[in-house]
């Protein structure tokens, strides 16, 4: 028998109770607060991408909308790489 990992017998889940009830005695109310709240999404970034409106010729937009999902990251791409080969466009 493992003494770090037992068995998980009927009894064991007989005495089992939920997180909310037993986390506040353990590690503290905010703590367990914390712990128990619903985390959702993607985890945050440290340069979020920003929402900006842009115009874009419609031939432009329904060439890259054509290729399916994953349009705007495909825009946002080739404007990095156009970054790349256009560097004294950026601020000082």
């Amino acid at each position: 028998m493992d003494n770090d990992a037992p068995e998980a017998t009927e009894e064991w889940f007989a005495k089992a109770r939920p997180a909310k009830d037993v986390l506040a005695d353990l590690m503290g109310a905010d703590v367990a607060k914390e712990m128990l709240k619903p985390k959702r999404g993607r985890p945050p970034a440290s340069r979020p991408k920003e929402h900006v409106n842009i115009r874009l010729d419609a031939d432009i937009l329904d060439a890259f909308k054509d290729r399916g999902a994953g349009w705007q990251t495909r825009i946002n791409t080739a404007l990095r790489d156009w970054l790349k080969t256009h560097p004294n466009t950026r601020k000082p």
